[in-house]
C-alpha cells in the first residue's frame, strides 16, 4: 500500500461523500479556505481504529488552531459511522467511502479490498502536504503546514 501513496506536492484527488452527521462534504468545499486531514482506517469500532480516531479527537485543539478540518474515511455506512462517532464523542465527521473510491484514489485500498491505515494532509490550495501510511499525531502532521 505505501508504494501507492500520493506524493507530497501533487494535486489531491477530488472527493465528495456523505458524512456521519448526514451532510455531504467535498474537498472543493475547503479549497482556498481550510486545510483538510483525511485519516483512512479499516473499520469502525475496532481497537486500532478507535485509538487512531480518539487521538485525532484529543488533538482537536491543535488542528483547529492550525485551521485543519479532520475527516475519518472508510467504506462503513452512515449508521455505523454515526454509532462509532457517538460512542467515542468524535468531534469531526466520518466520510462514507462508497465502493472505496476515495481510498483507491489516494492509494490506500489494499489488495484484500480493505482500506489501509494512512494519513493525508491537504493544504488550502488542494495539494498534498503530508502523506504517510499509518496513524500519525498532530505534531508530525501539522509540521507539514509549516514547511517541516
Amino acid at each position: 500500500m505505501s508504494e501507492g501513496l500520493l506524493q507530497v506536492g501533487t494535486e489531491a484527488p477530488a472527493w465528495s461523500a456523505e458524512t456521519s452527521d448526514g451532510t455531504r462534504a467535498s474537498l472543493a468545499d475547503f479549497r482556498g479556505k481550510q486545510a483538510v486531514m483525511l485519516m483512512f482506517y479499516p473499520m469502525d469500532d475496532t481497537p486500532g481504529c478507535t485509538k487512531q480516531m480518539c487521538t485525532a479527537r484529543d488533538e482537536g485543539t491543535q488542528y483547529a488552531a492550525a485551521g485543519v478540518a479532520r475527516f475519518g474515511v472508510n467504506p462503513g455506512g452512515v449508521e455505523s459511522h454515526r454509532g462509532f462517532a457517538d460512542k467515542y464523542s468524535l468531534d469531526f465527521p466520518l466520510l462514507v467511502d462508497d465502493n472505496s473510491a476515495i481510498a483507491a484514489a489516494y492509494g490506500v485500498l489494499r489488495e484484500d479490498g480493505y482500506t489501509g491505515r494512512a494519513t493525508y494532509l491537504i493544504d488550502r490550495d488542494g495539494r498534498i502536504a503530508y502523506a504517510a501510511a499509518g496513524a500519525h499525531g498532530a505534531d508530525e502532521v501539522l509540521e507539514a503546514l509549516h514547511g517541516g
